[in-house]
C-alpha cells in the first residue's frame, strides 16, 4: 500500500530576531532533517512544507 502521511514537528526556541516571521524563514531556509526507512516501511519521498509567513 502506497499513502502520505503528515509528521508534526513542535520547535520551541528563543532568538534575538524581533520579528517571529524572521526566525520561523531562516529555520525553513537552514533546517536538515532525515526521516529513514525502516523493516516495513519504505520512505519514498519527504518534503518540509513551508509555512507561508507575513513579512
Amino acid at each position: 500500500m502506497e499513502d502520505t502521511i503528515y509528521l508534526l514537528v513542535k520547535v520551541r526556541i528563543k532568538t534575538s530576531y524581533p520579528n517571529i516571521h524572521d526566525a520561523i524563514a531562516e529555520l525553513q531556509t537552514e533546517t536538515v532533517y532525515s526521516v529513514s526507512s525502516t523493516e516495513n516501511v519504505e520512505v519514498t519521498a519527504t518534503e518540509l512544507i513551508q509555512l507561508k509567513t507575513k513579512k
